[in-house]
């Protein structure tokens, strides 16, 4: 049976979903959600994990993960799991490390339907140039996300 529960995060409520079989869904919601009391048994590990890794605690995550996609979108989230913290790689070099080049938006587009955020680090997926490009939860929250990794702390000037 699939359970549900909604934590606080630097970023706003996470709804979490997942069963016995692994952890189906982590999103950011734009909304304010009732955080909930009771987490339940199967979800209680992943709660732990995010809330060590917007701590500083954690840089990796180690769930038992059940995500629901094609076969193709499950091999580009796994090649997402293989950027380490810290790291940034583009959309063409994804697509290079898939093998197909040519399949660059189709690979973008697996990215941004990956159900797990944060836990399958598509945050970590920029522009050719450099540029943060788009980004399901927002690219305020990506850079969020982006400067929460880095080894280099910048202090906010204004």
């Amino acid at each position: 049976m699939e359970e549900t529960c909604y934590i606080n995060s630097p970023l706003g409520v996470a709804k979490i979903i997942g069963d016995v079989n692994g952890i189906n869904s982590v999103s950011i919601l734009n909304s304010n959600e009732k955080i909930s009391n009771n987490i339940p048994e199967v979800l209680e590990d992943c709660v732990l994990q995010l809330n060590e890794y917007f701590n500083g605690d954690r840089k990796q995550f180690s769930l038992k993960l059940n995500p629901i996609g094609t076969a193709f979108q499950q091999r580009v989230w796994k090649t997402l799991q293989t950027i380490p913290y810290g790291k940034t790689i583009s959309y063409l070099e994804l697509s290079k490390q898939l093998g197909d080049i040519k399949a660059i938006r189709a690979v973008a587009n697996a990215n941004g339907n990956n159900p797990l955020w944060i836990i399958i680090p598509c945050h970590r997926v920029i522009g050719s140039d450099g540029s943060l490009t788009g980004y399901a939860g927002g690219t305020n929250r990506k850079q969020w996300l982006l400067e929460h990794e880095s080894p280099y702390k910048q202090q906010r000037l204004f």
